[in-house]
């Protein structure tokens, strides 16, 4: 197994159920609402999806994606990868319920080294600005103001 160098881990407790957290994690409609507007997704182990996000200068970016693991109320861990773009990198999920409608998810986002270091939009910063933008701002709002 490939040990992953610096991983952006960002926790984050929500006032919101276990369950609706999930079903923002795994459901597409809610997924556009707050993440990215998905071409399909499935939650079934093996089920490809893909999205397009926009880089620093608004290049336009093909998100791939492969799902490795889906552990109901727990965990989702997808591959993400970039359309003719070499690196291998891994998201992970994992959800706690701290109390009937508190929710805490970790989220770990592993490999980023792998990405081409010449291309800035690849950034370890760029990605952590957007995860905590994504975490306690995105997603926050949208579990938050149901």
């Amino acid at each position: 197994m490939m040990k992953h160098k610096n991983p952006i881990i960002i926790e984050r407790v929500y006032n919101a159920p276990i369950s609706l957290v999930w079903k923002a994690l795994t459901e597409k409609d809610l997924m556009k609402q707050w993440y990215f507007e998905l071409s399909g997704f499935k939650l079934e182990i093996g089920f490809e999806f893909q999205f397009y996000g926009q880089g620093l200068k608004g290049e336009s970016y093909l998100h791939k994606c492969t799902i490795l693991e889906i552990e109901p109320l727990e965990k989702l861990k997808y591959t993400w990868t970039y359309e003719g773009h070499e690196g291998y990198s891994t998201v992970t999920f994992e959800l706690s319920e701290e109390s009937a409608n508190k929710t805490k998810v970790k989220l770990k986002h592993e490999g980023l080294e792998t990405f081409p270091i010449n291309n800035p939009d690849f950034a370890k910063k760029n990605f952590s600005n957007g995860w905590t933008y994504i975490i306690n701002t995105a997603l926050k709002d949208f579990l938050e103001a149901r």
